[in-house]
Protein backbone atom coordinates (compact mmCIF):
# COMPACT_ATOMS: atom_id res chain seq x y z
CA UNK A 1 0.00 0.00 0.00
CA UNK A 2 1.31 3.55 -0.63
CA UNK A 3 1.87 6.24 1.53
CA UNK A 4 0.20 8.48 -0.10
CA UNK A 5 -2.16 8.47 -3.40
CA UNK A 6 -1.68 11.64 -5.92
CA UNK A 7 -4.80 11.40 -6.64
CA UNK A 8 -6.59 11.35 -2.86
CA UNK A 9 -8.07 14.53 -1.67
CA UNK A 10 -6.94 13.37 2.36
CA UNK A 11 -3.46 12.76 0.95
CA UNK A 12 -3.17 16.05 -0.10
CA UNK A 13 -5.00 17.68 2.92
CA UNK A 14 -2.65 15.61 5.33
CA UNK A 15 0.17 16.74 3.30
CA UNK A 16 -0.62 20.42 3.02
CA UNK A 17 -1.53 20.99 -0.63
CA UNK A 18 -5.01 21.48 -0.23
CA UNK A 19 -6.30 24.40 2.09
CA UNK A 20 -8.21 22.26 5.07
CA UNK A 21 -8.80 23.35 8.67
CA UNK A 22 -6.74 21.80 10.52
CA UNK A 23 -7.75 21.58 14.41
CA UNK A 24 -5.55 18.74 15.96
CA UNK A 25 -2.39 16.21 14.53
CA UNK A 26 -0.40 13.41 15.91
CA UNK A 27 2.45 11.44 14.14
CA UNK A 28 -0.13 9.13 12.30
CA UNK A 29 -3.57 10.94 12.15
CA UNK A 30 -4.52 14.44 11.47
CA UNK A 31 -8.18 15.94 12.27
CA UNK A 32 -9.75 18.81 9.74
CA UNK A 33 -13.36 20.54 9.84
CA UNK A 34 -15.62 18.56 7.43
CA UNK A 35 -16.57 21.37 4.89
CA UNK A 36 -19.93 19.55 4.41
CA UNK A 37 -21.08 19.38 8.25
CA UNK A 38 -23.85 17.10 8.90
CA UNK A 39 -23.86 19.64 12.30
CA UNK A 40 -21.55 22.54 13.59
CA UNK A 41 -18.24 21.07 13.95
CA UNK A 42 -18.38 18.16 12.22
CA UNK A 43 -14.85 16.90 11.84
CA UNK A 44 -12.78 14.03 9.92
CA UNK A 45 -9.62 12.36 11.27
CA UNK A 46 -7.54 10.87 8.44
CA UNK A 47 -4.52 8.69 8.86
CA UNK A 48 -1.27 9.96 7.26
CA UNK A 49 -0.63 6.76 5.32
CA UNK A 50 -2.95 5.90 2.62
CA UNK A 51 -5.87 3.50 2.79
CA UNK A 52 -8.88 3.05 1.30
CA UNK A 53 -10.97 1.28 3.86
CA UNK A 54 -10.78 -0.22 7.02
CA UNK A 55 -10.63 -3.33 5.53
CA UNK A 56 -7.15 -1.66 4.61
CA UNK A 57 -6.00 0.22 7.50
CA UNK A 58 -3.16 -0.81 10.01
CA UNK A 59 -3.92 -1.89 13.51
CA UNK A 60 -1.55 0.82 14.20
CA UNK A 61 -3.08 3.37 12.25
CA UNK A 62 -6.90 2.35 13.04
CA UNK A 63 -5.93 2.79 16.60
CA UNK A 64 -4.34 6.52 16.26
CA UNK A 65 -6.56 7.41 14.30
CA UNK A 66 -9.37 6.51 17.03
CA UNK A 67 -8.14 8.36 19.54
CA UNK A 68 -7.38 11.29 17.86
CA UNK A 69 -10.89 10.90 17.24
CA UNK A 70 -11.98 10.97 20.96
CA UNK A 71 -9.82 13.41 21.44
CA UNK A 72 -11.65 15.58 19.14
CA UNK A 73 -14.95 14.32 20.55
CA UNK A 74 -13.73 15.68 23.97
CA UNK A 75 -12.82 19.07 22.91
CA UNK A 76 -16.53 18.97 20.87
CA UNK A 77 -18.04 18.48 23.89
CA UNK A 78 -15.76 20.86 26.07
CA UNK A 79 -15.45 23.87 23.22
CA UNK A 80 -18.98 23.77 21.06
CA UNK A 81 -21.45 22.10 23.64
CA UNK A 82 -22.47 19.11 22.24
CA UNK A 83 -24.75 17.19 23.86
CA UNK A 84 -23.39 13.81 22.24
CA UNK A 85 -21.43 13.25 19.54
CA UNK A 86 -21.73 9.84 16.34
CA UNK A 87 -18.34 8.31 15.41
CA UNK A 88 -18.63 7.21 11.96
CA UNK A 89 -16.89 5.15 9.53
CA UNK A 90 -18.37 4.56 6.07
CA UNK A 91 -16.44 1.31 4.41
CA UNK A 92 -17.20 1.22 0.60
CA UNK A 93 -20.14 2.11 -1.35
CA UNK A 94 -22.66 0.50 -0.05
CA UNK A 95 -21.83 1.81 3.15
CA UNK A 96 -21.67 5.68 1.80
CA UNK A 97 -18.26 6.09 1.58
CA UNK A 98 -17.29 8.22 -1.17
CA UNK A 99 -13.51 9.69 -0.38
CA UNK A 100 -11.50 6.30 -0.53
CA UNK A 101 -9.19 7.25 1.84
CA UNK A 102 -10.16 5.96 5.71
CA UNK A 103 -11.64 8.43 7.66
CA UNK A 104 -14.17 8.89 10.35
CA UNK A 105 -16.78 11.45 11.09
CA UNK A 106 -16.92 12.40 14.69
CA UNK A 107 -20.24 14.49 14.25
CA UNK A 108 -21.22 16.62 17.39
CA UNK A 109 -25.08 16.00 17.95
CA UNK A 110 -27.04 19.03 19.83
CA UNK A 111 -30.28 18.34 21.60
CA UNK A 112 -32.76 19.24 18.66
CA UNK A 113 -30.26 19.12 15.78
CA UNK A 114 -32.17 18.24 12.87
CA UNK A 115 -29.21 15.28 11.90
CA UNK A 116 -31.35 12.12 11.11
CA UNK A 117 -29.37 8.69 10.22
CA UNK A 118 -30.19 6.91 7.47
CA UNK A 119 -30.87 3.89 10.17
CA UNK A 120 -34.09 3.52 12.83
CA UNK A 121 -33.08 0.74 15.31
CA UNK A 122 -35.94 -1.78 15.22
CA UNK A 123 -36.01 -5.42 16.81
CA UNK A 124 -34.70 -8.20 14.60
CA UNK A 125 -35.35 -11.79 14.56
CA UNK A 126 -33.82 -13.15 17.46
CA UNK A 127 -33.25 -16.54 15.47
CA UNK A 128 -31.49 -14.69 12.77
CA UNK A 129 -29.49 -12.80 15.03
CA UNK A 130 -28.49 -15.96 16.84
CA UNK A 131 -27.24 -17.24 13.65
CA UNK A 132 -25.09 -14.31 12.67
CA UNK A 133 -23.47 -14.27 15.68
CA UNK A 134 -22.85 -18.10 15.55
CA UNK A 135 -21.13 -17.41 11.77
CA UNK A 136 -18.94 -14.80 13.44
CA UNK A 137 -17.54 -17.40 16.85
CA UNK A 138 -16.85 -19.94 14.45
Amino acid sequence: MPETDPDCLFCAIVAGTIDAQIIDQSEQAVAFMDINPATRGHVLVVPRVHCSDLYEISAGDLAETAALARQVALRIRDKLGADGVNLLNSCRPAAWQTVFHFHMHVIPRYEGDPLQLPWVPEAGDSDSIAACAAALRS
